[in-house]
């Protein structure tokens, strides 16, 4: 069998059916990136393979330095023709890693390069990539029309101006692009230089002098609002684990006031302040008919001295063992009894936690709406074969995998939709497998059912799209 063949991945009759005449053609619905909507509204276009490839890219960072490249290489002042041939001397010790078969795909499925990539290679594939770079299809939105993007939904802080959302939305583009609201930056009480910068550009935005913490909710409420004009319909909050000590107005106000006035409140006054504003948020997302993401459990900016050198987002996070099940509860028990819990995403980033996020999907389903409570794709470093294998393991023993909002690619590059084919193929792979194992009905259309749900009908109904 050739690497990355057309049967790459599918390792039965049925397996290859179902991705090649069901799952294949598939849309494709992204509703958690970090891609730039003022990349897609100017339609950007690239100099080089290493500006659209390397640029950014803290997962391809990693493997540089582990593969004793020079940070100068990685994300210093080399020409992007010196950064390419460090990738290229990387990707051949990437075997058995995620990234050397997305590498490929990516070269085939955007450049129709089927050379593998290597110092020997480097040269033509540069070469044939930056000729193919310089095409008039080849561009943000050529490449979101392409792969049949519907949606893309970036990531957002209440503060960000929704202009280029708005523009993207008053043509004719086949793509929607909408706003996903992330106010983790409210969180930051205990470091009041952030926090007070943060709310002066939150009063800027929503029109509204923030003296009062009750000025604060009105802004955030206002914004929320803006997100919802502009299509927005998720909410995501990036956090170590769930915030768990109640809190009430008065206290609120209070802690609203000292980290106001520039004194750093502590950790348990911090952790309270979250919560109140975590159940708020949730209030706001259920009167919206939003679904709200949690993506809980990272250790972030671990090397201080790399982050002091190049800051957050460089390549120096890890998974966290924080327990989580406890605060968890405690949060979306709070919202349940208050008759304002949304729908719900949960991701994980320890793999240890997958049945205790899958399981707890089934104490918070309330039959109103069908898999409101979700058990998030395989997230960063479990977004990968095993990763998503032990995921849709986890969430079929436990929950209606027919019910799965299915892929997305949380990624900040363009050239991540073949990972939407990667997940396709093992999905198609673990079912058809099975099913030609006499483990689930002999019933193709059954099967196909499920797999169309998975890859675009379930995230566009759960979403409300309607694409």
């Amino acid at each position: 069998m050739a690497y990355l063949d057309d049967q790459f991945l599918l390792h039965s009759p049925t397996a290859i059916r179902l991705f090649h005449e069901v799952a294949k053609d598939q849309p494709i619905l992204d509703y958690h990136c970090h891609l730039s909507p003022k990349e897609i509204a100017t339609d950007h276009r690239w100099e080089n393979l290493a500006d659209l490839w390397l640029g950014g890219d803290h997962y391809k960072w990693r493997l540089l330095r582990a593969n004793g490249i020079d940070e100068e290489l990685i994300t210093g002042n080399s020409s992007p023709r010196e950064k390419f041939q460090a990738w290229a001397e990387t990707v051949p010790f990437t075997l058995r890693n995620p990234i050397h078969h997305w590498t490929h795909l990516e070269l085939r499925r955007y450049f129709g390069i089927e050379t593998l990539l290597s110092p020997a290679t480097a040269d033509e594939i540069w070469e044939k990539a930056n000729a193919r770079l310089a095409e008039p299809d080849f561009s943000v939105r050529g490449i979101l029309k392409k792969f049949d993007v519907r949606m893309v939904g970036t990531t957002d802080d209440p503060a960000d101006p929704l202009d280029d959302h708005l523009a993207i939305a008053a043509e004719d583009f086949s793509t929607k692009v909408l706003p996903t609201f992330r106010p983790d930056k409210v969180f930051q009480v205990d470091r009041p230089d952030l926090f007070n910068a943060w709310l002066g550009k939150l009063e800027a935005i929503s029109g509204i002098s923030i003296h009062h913490f009750s000025d604060l909710l009105a802004s955030l409420q206002k914004r929320h609002d803006a997100f919802h004009a502009a299509g927005g319909r998720l909410s995501d909050h990036g956090l170590d684990r769930c915030p768990a000590l109640h809190c009430s107005d008065a206290e609120a106000s209070l802690i609203f006031d000292k980290a106001r006035s520039g004194r750093a409140v502590n950790a348990e006054e911090k952790e309270k302040f979250s919560f109140y504003l975590m159940v708020f948020f949730g209030q706001l997302d259920a009167a919206r008919g939003w679904t709200k993401q949690l993506h809980l459990g990272p250790m972030r900016n671990t090397n201080s001295q790399m982050f002091g050198q190049l800051g957050a987002d460089s390549g120096f996070d890890t998974i966290g063992d924080t327990q989580q099940g406890p605060a968890l509860v405690t949060y979306l028990d709070a919202l349940a009894s208050g008759g304002t819990l949304p729908k719900v995403v949960l991701y994980n980033i320890n793999p240890s936690d997958n049945y205790l996020f899958a399981a707890l999907t089934g104490a918070f389903q309330d039959g109103t709406v069908p898999g409101k409570i979700q058990f998030g794709s395989g997230w960063w470093f479990l977004d990968q074969k095993n990763g998503m294998e032990l995921q849709l393991d986890a969430l079929s023993s436990t929950g209606l995998l027919s019910r799965f909002v299915g892929m997305l690619t949380d990624s900040r590059s363009f050239l991540s939709f073949p990972r939407h084919e990667y997940f396709r193929r093992i999905l198609c792979n673990l079912i058809g497998t099975e099913a030609d194992r006499g483990e689930l009905p002999d019933d193709f259309e059954a099967l196909a059912g499920l797999i169309r749900a998975v890859c675009f009908g379930n995230a566009n109904h759960h979403f409300g799209l309607n694409l």
